[in-house]
């Protein structure tokens, strides 16, 4: 709106009649019901989420993308899975609620995370041809819960210094950004069935996680594309060099 203070300083000349008073009233009325319309349905979906919640929060699991401290569970006596849900990057109340209307809350359904990424339409198919699997494009599946998760992607990828974006960034450099973005919805799912099964809450791990989590696989990727360029070197740790 910046762009147009012009025209909207021109806009705001002149008198207003009766007639304007009369339909600026009719869409502020208009508004306030749909206030309220909105209002009620959000009454709805969270008595509906809580009638789903069990007796006792589940206990015991570690956090799911958090570091080796104790794991925070979901809060007692008012666990909701959008406590859970709501702490993930990417993932607000609203993508909460159609992730719950989708999914539901009970991952017994689902024998593991690769079932529920299927029936999501975020697990890719594979070809095998004379001995070769070749990758092909997602499976159809529930393309509201899919729509919803790359949405959820491309909102975390946006937040600096996360474990999902740093996944990102790493994963687009080689693939490209939309191949990427939905392996990055399907962590996200991966992560949310992992929540909603054991009840824990999610800890941000942080971009350095992702170096820390695949250090080896990197140092060895390394080592081998040095000895391709005809070079010899001995790798020791920074603290061990030092002493």
């Amino acid at each position: 709106m910046r762009t147009k203070l012009t025209e909207l300083e021109q806009a705001l000349r002149g008198t207003l009649e009766p007639h304007h008073a009369f339909m600026i009233g009719q869409h502020l009325a208009l508004l306030d019901v749909f206030d309220e319309q909105i209002t009620a349905f959000d009454d709805r979906i969270s008595a509906a989420i809580d009638a789903t919640r069990p007796a006792d929060p589940p206990d015991g699991s570690p956090t799911v993308g958090g570091s080796d401290a104790a794991a925070p569970s979901a809060p007692t006596g008012a666990w909701t899975a959008q406590a859970i849900l709501d702490a993930i990057p990417g993932i607000g109340l609203r993508v909460a609620e159609i992730m719950l209307a989708e999914l539901g809350t009970d991952m017994s359904r689902f024998p593991d995370a690769a079932h529920v990424s299927s029936w999501a339409g975020l697990a890719p198919g594979q070809h095998e041809s004379a001995g070769k699997r070749k990758s092909t494009r997602i499976r159809d599946g529930n393309t509201y819960l899919r729509a919803t998760l790359v949405q959820a992607a491309w909102a975390a990828v946006k937040q600096r210094d996360t474990f999902l974006a740093a996944f990102f960034r790493r994963l687009a450099a080689r693939r490209g950004k939309q191949k990427a973005i939905v392996a990055v919805a399907h962590k996200i799912l991966v992560i949310v069935y992992t929540l909603l099964k054991t009840g824990q809450v999610y800890a941000e791990r942080g971009a350095a996680a992702l170096d820390a989590q695949q250090k080896d696989r990197i140092v060895h990727r390394l080592e081998r594309r040095i000895a391709q360029l005809g070079y010899k070197v001995h790798l020791e740790p920074v603290a061990a060099a030092a002493t």
